[in-house]
């Protein structure tokens, strides 16, 4: 095993929180509870995807806002909001509502783009201005500004009875620093760096200066970082699907085995015009994962993760693998729960 030149210093887990369109409740609730077991365990946060028009999380900040009420410790993120559903200002007042409300724990990771499937929904979403709309970078300098406490309006005192701000209210000191920008691109990372934000970086990355995912993943992280700054002290969040089986039953090592071995062939080569590149599912023991992940040059950069569950498994599964990644393999890794 390579030398480990820092220990793991933030251990997190992502979750889609998918349901069944029948019982909609039940996957949601679901989700809370696998919250509830990560603060339990003592990870150090807890991040929901976000999906539109599909069954899964649809609105990641109310889904936090309940958790904010179940826990009382554990980090609650963002990976990602696409912003090209979004109105930065009405998202900034929700994002300091739910920060407020948590005590300062939120997360937000957002990302810029047209929303997937655009052509399909944008008559829905922007009946009116689907050609005008801006999905580019500074969608998320706009929420930036709001969230930062910058004028939203050229007016505030009282009118009448009404007293109005000229900035999003309530305002939530520490929010701005807590902001995340997740990045597939070269370009992404230093712009992040730039904007001063911190970076996700996942198991997806795109296939620009070559076709060796550590390769393209290490050079986004100094990237940001020779961008941003705090330069090396910049926060970065790596975000890989690991799947530990210390304590899988037979049934259990066979069905995350055959998932991962379904998914293996994308990561051979790029996919689709934007030239994708997938990093392998790792499954195995705690011991086998950390050999493997100190074996990446990424890896060895960062302190802090957030491991993805897979999409569709139960949620006995999603218990297993929490508790052999806090007990197992976050040790394995340097670091230490949470009291």
């Amino acid at each position: 095993m390579p030398p480990i030149s820092e220990p793991l210093r933030s251990l997190g887990f992502l979750t889609i929180g998918l349901f069944d369109e029948a019982d909609p409740r039940r996957g949601h609730e679901t989700t809370l509870s696998i919250i509830e077991l990560g603060e339990q365990l003592g990870f150090d946060s807890a991040w929901v995807r976000h999906r539109h028009l599909q069954y899964g999380i649809s609105s990641p900040v109310a889904v936090l806002a309940a958790a904010s009420q179940r826990t009382s410790r554990i980090q609650l993120g963002t990976a990602v909001i696409p912003l090209g559903w979004e109105n930065p200002l009405r998202l900034a007042e929700d994002l300091a509502t739910v920060d407020i409300l948590s005590g300062g724990r939120l997360n937000p990771g957002v990302s810029v783009g047209p929303p997937m499937q655009y052509d399909r929904v944008r008559h829905a979403l922007y009946p009116d201005t689907s050609e005008a709309e801006d999905f580019s970078y500074e969608r998320v300098r706009r929420l930036l500004a709001f969230v930062r406490g910058e004028t939203a309006s050229d007016f505030s005192g009282t009118e009448g009875f009404e007293e109005f701000s000229d900035r999003v209210q309530p305002h939530a000191p520490g929010l701005a620093s807590r902001m995340w920008y997740g990045g597939a691109s070269l370009r992404s990372a230093q712009w992040a760096g730039e904007q001063g934000v911190n970076f996700l970086t996942s198991s997806v990355v795109k296939a620009e200066e070559s076709e060796d995912f550590d390769g393209i993943q290490l050079s986004h992280v100094r990237a940001f970082r020779a961008h941003h700054p705090d330069g090396d002290r910049a926060r970065v969040s790596q975000g890989l699907v690991v799947i530990p089986t210390d304590s899988a039953s037979p049934e259990q090592r066979a069905k995350y085995e055959a998932y991962a071995q379904k998914r293996l062939p994308r990561t051979s080569t790029p996919q689709g015009p934007a030239r994708l590149m997938f990093a392998p599912d790792i499954v195995g023991s705690s011991a086998e994962i950390a050999e493997r992940l100190y074996a990446q040059a990424a890896f060895r950069e960062i302190d802090e993760v957030a491991f993805a569950l897979p999409f569709s498994f139960d949620h006995d599964d999603y218990v297993q693998i929490l508790t052999d990644i806090a007990t197992k393999l976050g040790p394995a890794l340097g670091w230490r729960p949470s009291a």
